[in-house]
């Protein structure tokens, strides 16, 4: 007999980020009534928009303001939320295996768990590449999570106190990989280091700062247009980063980073951003396909191509596009799009009739150069190119993607509400996380 209701049907979402808290949030709200328990599983209880990180690593964003509690989003939107990490599955059985919790003394605090679904979605974004470079995990940093954004923060807090009591020394910092996050990241260590200055915890200037950006390819921002890549480029160099494109590191040492011609670029503070991979227990999910960066491989629907009740979205799911360009870029918005194409689809799902394919739509990238300047593309699945914004208009649309991701999750009235406050925090709070 057809399915027409979601009646005890159980829906388990692991992974919280963008795509996976969204989904979790529209389905609980629109099906609990009719019966559909949806639970949402996370290693951290709370949620921070990935993007905001490196905003976090420089102090610009407190995220003890920004973030936001899964269990207190459970409460209001009426789904479960479960603290843990996922191990293993049993496709035979459709459950999944969740390890121990354990607290800062070791002792456990929550134990080995076992969730049955009727449909599983995979959601659990990605984390930085190291590509198997030596010393890469011993003395670089990485932003793939609030607490890595807080270390590198607090780092580069005390290196910065350490400088002001020096009268010649230089405070080095070399950012690995210009794409999105390398480049936000070192305009906003400018920002930073004026921010400080100001509050006369660091004596640092541009000529005792010293930004270099490391890619390994021809040009920044290889994932945008051209003219954005040198418009971005440029803005950078006025701030006084250092761009290195065409520099391949081959090691790491505590002294800096070796070039494949030999040269060291020194540094004491490192910073590897140079490309995602999904995470590796992807790999071992009883016989899942799975691509060379540890993507799950779905198809056209977002069904693992091994089993039609595991769906995946976002950065850990090798999804083909439509037009024959490759895969789905592992973006924000392309989560966001595929949390909202299975939650609009959810109806077909429960009745076991076919999806219509997902078909991913560009609108663009945009890049802060943090209160410098934002320079992007708009439109960027138009035919005939796409528009080119910078200044105070890419300001505002890089504002309101973040809007629209609060949206999803608050609603309107109180997303308007968190808006309002965060305009007044601009004036009561200081500029900078000082502590």
């Amino acid at each position: 007999m057809e399915q027409t209701s979601p009646l005890y049907q159980h829906v388990v979402v692991v992974g919280g980020g963008a795509g996976g808290l969204e989904l979790a949030t529209r389905l609980a709200r629109k099906y609990r009534r009719k019966g559909l328990k949806v639970t949402l599983v996370d290693r951290e209880p709370t949620h921070i928009w990935k993007p905001l990180l490196h905003e976090v690593a420089t102090g610009s964003l407190d995220a003890g303001l920004d973030e936001l509690s899964y269990s207190a989003q459970a409460r209001s939107a009426g789904f479960k939320f479960q603290v843990g990490l996922m191990e293993s599955i049993d496709r035979e059985r459709q459950c999944i295996h969740l390890a121990a919790v354990t607290g800062q003394s070791g002792d456990t605090l929550m134990p080995v768990r076992t969730l049955y679904y009727d449909y599983l979605v995979m959601a659990v974004g990605s984390v930085t590449n190291d590509f198997g470079v030596t010393g890469v995990a011993q003395h670089c940093t990485f932003l793939d999570s609030r607490h890595q954004a807080e270390t590198f923060r607090q780092t580069l807090l005390e290196a910065c106190l350490k400088n002001s009591n020096s009268d010649d020394q230089h405070l080095r910092i070399a950012i690995v990989g210009a794409g999105a996050t390398g480049v936000e990241l070192s305009a906003e260590l400018f920002n930073t280091a004026q921010e400080l200055a100001a509050y006369g915890i660091s004596r640092l200037d541009r000529n005792r700062l010293e930004v270099t950006l490391i890619e390994a390819g021809p040009r920044i921002l290889p994932a945008l247009p051209d003219r954005i890549s040198s418009a971005a480029c440029q803005e950078l160099q006025k701030l006084g980063v250092i761009v290195r494109q065409d520099t391949r590191i081959t090691s790491v040492s505590e002294a800096g980073l070796t070039t494949d011609t030999g040269e060291l670029i020194k540094a004491d503070l490192k910073v590897w951003a140079a490309g995602i991979r999904a995470p590796e227990f992807l790999t071992r999910l009883d016989d899942l396909e799975y691509n060379r960066l540890n993507q799950l491989v779905v198809g056209p629907d977002l069904r693992t191509t091994r089993d039609k009740r595991i769906f995946a979205l976002g950065d850990c799911a090798a999804c083909a596009r439509t037009d024959g360009n490759g895969n789905v870029p592992p973006r924000a918005q392309a989560a966001h799009q595929m949390a909202s194409f299975l939650y609009k689809n959810f109806r077909h799902i429960l009745k076991e009739t076919p999806l219509p394919a997902y078909e991913y739509k560009d609108y663009g990238s945009l890049v802060s150069l943090s209160r410098f300047s934002t320079v992007g593309s708009l439109m960027g699945n138009l035919s005939k190119g796409s528009l080119m914004v910078e200044g105070r208009l890419a300001r505002l649309v890089y504002v309101s993607l973040y809007r629209l991701h609060q949206l999803a999750i608050y609603g309107y009235t109180k997303t308007c509400l968190i808006a309002l406050v965060d305009r007044i925090n601009k004036v009561i709070r200081p500029r900078l996380k000082l502590h």
